[in-house]
């Protein structure tokens, strides 16, 4: 048994009273919410956009909005007396159809659903949005940490010097599209029903250029390439966006331009890593510093700073360095310096120094050693389970 549909006004978020105007505003905001392009794979999102499109179907047209009040939705389902058999009613609107719906109340021209429903669709003149942009950049790990500037350069398109964005000739106009007669639609009947489709010639404008501009063949804008200086703020990571408004697309015949986006991407560092706030890092301590204590002096983002390493460290151990991250990210607190210490077995000796180690083992004890003591007492106990286990 199929699931009850909810209310049509309920699914667009307006009242019963709602002029056509709200109820394409609400229309177009869900369906630019829940679009497939945004929500790729999203089952949950082409349902909603499905719904969205099934209530704006019935409810921007006066005779199905009248049906519908007084009817609901037997109106509209097979055997209800007045219905329409295939799409709507019962069986419910596929995908196909739904962008269909959409793309012939918002968009209209060329280029993909995408572009059309990022760069805002036509008006009533035929001029368009530019579509947004995305440029990705890959960044130093210092420019990441504390800023930088940088120069990129992108082909775009950008307003027609020779029409200033009109796509017409200087000195030429518009004039009645011929294929829709000047009404922007075409109009056909289907039963009770009157079915609209926006003209393709037109897009809906009703009008068309009469003398295209030859550098821009009508569109008002041309491809060029552009330089743009860009401020990347200290503390960025990978994934970070910048926005930079107006500088995406230029927009068809004076249309305004779309939004550039710049997402970032760190190379990682030989020395250092981020995690957040913090700076995480590898460092060598000698043999006798770990095991007598003492100063070494590390590498931090900010330079080189003194961090005093514990007798009897062992090789691993973690010492955190308070205050030496990164500095007012946010407006969070300073991030620390976790440093991970290594011990380095020295190499190349000279005899002196092996007669040293030398001696120097002869004197250590098995208490010096707790941790090779520990994993004999393992094996030990490894060695008597497996004995009890003969007889």
């Amino acid at each position: 048994m199929a699931a009850a549909k909810r209310d049509f006004y309920e699914v667009l978020g307006v009242g019963r009273t709602a002029t056509l105007d709200d109820i394409k505003k609400a229309y177009r905001k869900l369906a630019m919410q829940y679009h497939p392009d945004r929500n790729p794979g999203n089952k949950e999102a082409e349902e909603r956009f499905k719904e969205a499109t099934e209530a704006y179907e019935i409810l921007s047209e006066p005779e199905k909005r009248q049906l519908y009040d007084q009817y609901g939705m037997a109106a509209f389902t097979p055997g209800g007396g007045m219905g329409r058999g295939g799409g709507m009613g019962g069986m419910g609107i596929d995908l196909e159809e739904a962008l269909r719906t959409f793309m012939g109340t918002f968009g209209g021209g060329g280029g993909s659903i995408f572009d059309n429903f990022f760069g805002g669709g036509q008006d009533e003149n035929g001029a368009a949005r530019g579509a947004d942009l995305r440029f990705d950049l890959e960044i130093e790990f210092e420019e990441a940490i504390f800023g930088s500037q940088r120069e990129i350069e992108l082909n775009v398109h950008e307003q027609c010097g020779g029409c200033k964005g009109s796509g017409a000739e200087p000195g030429s106009g518009t004039e009645k599209c011929r294929r829709c007669g000047g009404r922007g639609v075409f109009v056909t009947n289907a039963g009770l029903f009157q079915m609209r489709q926006t003209c393709p010639n037109c897009g809906g404008a009703g009008e068309v250029i009469a003398k295209p501009c030859r550098a821009c063949r009508g569109e008002g804008r041309v491809r060029g390439r552009r330089k743009l200086q860009l401020n990347i703020p200290a503390g960025v990571e990978t994934g970070s966006r910048l926005r930079l408004a107006g500088q995406g697309e230029g927009g068809l015949r004076g249309g305004s331009s779309g939004d550039l986006f710049i997402v970032l991407h760190v190379k990682a560092h030989q020395l250092f890593q981020r995690r957040d706030e913090d700076i995480l890092i590898d460092w060598p301590i000698s043999l006798h510093v770990a095991a007598l204590g003492g100063e070494v002096e590390v590498p931090t983002i900010h330079g080189w700073r003194t961090l005093k390493i514990p007798a009897g460290t062992a090789s691993g151990t973690i010492i955190r360095m308070r205050n030496e991250g990164l500095s007012g990210v946010r407006g969070m607190r300073d991030g620390d310096q976790h440093v991970r210490v290594t011990i380095e077995v020295p190499v190349k000796l000279g005899s002196k120094q092996r007669d040293l180690l030398r001696d120097f083992g002869t004197l250590c004890e098995e208490a010096n050693h707790p941790v090779l003591r520990q994993q004999r007492e393992r094996f030990a106990e490894f060695l008597e389970h497996k004995q009890a286990m003969k007889k």
